[in-house]
This record gives structure tokens, sequence and C-alpha cells, in this order.
């Protein structure tokens, strides 16, 4: 079996606890072959764990030439700059979320890649989550019928006052969380060929930088369900991840438990549109549209941590069969670019 040689950049919590987590066990297939970061201590750490060689400064990989992909994992302002720098030195690249700040930039990464035959990737490993995967399970059976509306969440209560909640570091709730949950929002909207009309309303509550740790964002295109994400760093009562509703039913649910109920159209009631005020009885009492629907209620449940584990190991799957057998990855760029477009209009519309 072909082992792919990699070099991580950055030892911080996506460098070493994604990344380099996954590596460590995956190493029939990957070896990590150097690693980049500016502390001694973590170069120490790492060539300690990977046995591998450590770097302080990523452009002294330009003198190897025994490196199949470099993970850049380094603070999300460097990710432009850096990459392309990469790439322009022949190397491929994957590169962590968020990708770069705006469409411009991501066209001239995909440009230089192209040019060079380079395989450039980014690392939206949410879009293959168990729960993601069993919410469109769920869709796709058209048990829900017509889906209207599709809610997401990811929720919860913290104060933050690291680099990610700084605009000019590319922090932010959008910037930092939401690619994973606008990733998937856009996977179910399925409108890659346009641009979906934008709403965004962004606030800062519990951040001690400029960014916002509060967005609501509103996706709507011809012919979807609209879509309607939260990301808040103030609510202390999430309730869902999930939340599908559709002509026949509605799904809701966490990472760790989902449940959907639905009636099947052909045993509802046959009812036909009454224009004339609803009565009940010989005393023509006011009434109402009352009607007895059979209902049906499933559930799923599943680890909580597996959607992270899980995930990563299929995304790491598919790099493999990227550069073994050139197949390509599920993470289209062009996805990227859409995501990418509409967070730089959502904070146009908000800074």
């Amino acid at each position: 079996m072909k082992q792919i040689r990699l070099a991580i950049l950055g030892q911080g919590r996506s460098g070493r606890d994604i990344h380099g987590l996954h590596l460590k066990k995956d190493t029939e297939r990957f070896k990590v072959v150097a690693v980049v970061d500016q502390m001694p201590i973590r170069r120490e750490r790492a060539a300690e764990e990977f046995g591998c060689d450590v770097y302080a400064d990523y452009r002294e990989l330009f003198n190897r030439d025994d490196i199949d992909m470099v993970v850049n994992a380094l603070p999300s302002d460097l990710h432009f700059a850096v990459t392309k720098d990469l790439l322009e030195h022949g190397f491929n690249v994957l590169c962590e979320k968020p990708f770069v700040p705006t469409v411009e930039e991501y066209d001239i990464l995909v440009s230089i890649a192209e040019s060079k035959n380079l395989k450039l990737i980014v690392f939206q490993q949410s879009r293959f989550a168990n729960y993601f995967l069993k919410v469109k399970e769920v869709i796709a059976s058209g048990k829900l019928g017509r889906i209207v509306h599709i809610g997401v969440q990811f929720n919860g209560y913290a104060r933050r006052w690291d680099w990610q909640c700084c605009l000019d570091k590319n922090g932010g709730n959008l910037a930092n969380t939401g690619p994973h949950p606008l990733d998937q929002a856009l996977n179910l909207l399925d409108y890659y060929d346009g641009m979906p009309q934008v709403f965004c309303h962004m606030d800062r509550c519990n951040t001690f930088g400029d960014a916002e740790d509060y967005c609501k964002l509103i996706l709507k295109a011809p012919d979807r369900p609209i879509i309607d994400l939260d990301i808040s760093s103030c609510d202390a009562y999430p309730a869902y991840t999930y939340k599908v509703e559709g002509t026949r039913g509605t799904l809701k649910g966490t990472m760790a438990h989902i449940d959907w109920k639905y009636f099947k159209e052909e045993e509802a009631p046959k009812q036909e549109l009454i224009r004339e005020s609803l009565t009940s009885g010989e005393e023509k009492f006011p009434a109402y549209c009352t009607e007895s629907l059979k209902w049906y209620e499933e559930s799923w449940d599943g680890d909580p941590q597996a959607p992270f584990i899980a995930a990563v190991q299929t995304y790491y799957d598919q790099v493999y069969a990227l550069l073994t057998e050139g197949r390509e990855h599920d993470i289209k760029l062009f996805q990227v670019r859409q995501q990418l477009a509409i967070i730089r209009e959502a904070h146009r519309q908000n800074f």
C-alpha cells in the first residue's frame, strides 16, 4: 500500500488535535514527515509524537522533494498567503477552514493550482458527520414530503477572547464555526449553480473582540426550502442542531439523537376546500378544521463524539483516494467558493 507523506503546518487545536490525532492512527496510509510550528516546545513534542523533522518556518519545506501534500492548519489570516506560496513552489495543499476571506483570493489560489496541475482541497469534514448523513437520508426518503424549511442551530453559551474573535484574523462565528453548518446547509439547498438570496444579522454579545459572536443567516433560492441558520454564543438552552419541516412531517434532533414523524398521504382523510364557515352538528356550533392523522415516528441515536471522529476518517479516506487514484474529493472547490461569497455578503451587510 502506497504511503502518503504529509507535512503539517501548525500544532494548534486543528493541526495537532484534529489532523494530527487522526494521522497518528492512520499510519499505514499516511506518514507525517514534517511539522512546522513557531513554538520550540511544540516542535519538540511533534518530533517525539510523529518521529518527523520539525521546522520553525514553513519555507524550509521548499528544500524537500519528498512531500505529497501539505496540511495548512495555521491561523485563518495566514491561509491565503501561505497556501499561495506553497502552490507556487509545487506542493499539493489541504487547507483548513475558513479557506480564505474573499472570492478574489479563492480565484487566485485555484488558478495557480490548476496551472500547475496541483491538488487543492479544503477541510470541510462536517459534510461527512453521521448525524448530517442521517438528516440527508431522511429527507431523501421522501417521508417528510416536500421540504419547506431547514433550521440549523450551532448554538451554545460561551465568552471568547482569543484571536478567533478578531475580524483582522478572519474570525467571528460565521467564518470560524460557520463553515461547518453552512457547508451542510448549502449541500441540502443544492443550488450551486446560482447564488441564493442572503439576509444576515450579526451582533457582538459576549466576545472580547470586534467580530460577531451571534449570527442569523437566512438563505433563499428558487424552488428550494428556506435555510434558517443560527450560530450563537449567547444561547444557554440550545434546543436542536437540525429542524426540518416538510409537507408531511418534521425532523428535529441533535448530533446525538434525531426524531422524525410523518404521515402517509394515502392514509390521510380525504378533504376538500369548503369556502363557507365551518359548523358542527345540527346546532351549527362554530367548528375548526379537525382531523385524525396516523403518525409514524422514528428515531436515531449516535455517539456524541462519533460525528467528529468518523467525519475526519471519511475525509482522509477521500484524500488518500485523491492522491493515489485521482478520485475526485466530495468537497468541491466551486462549493467552497459559493460559501465564501455568502460569508462575504453577510459581512458586507453588517460591517
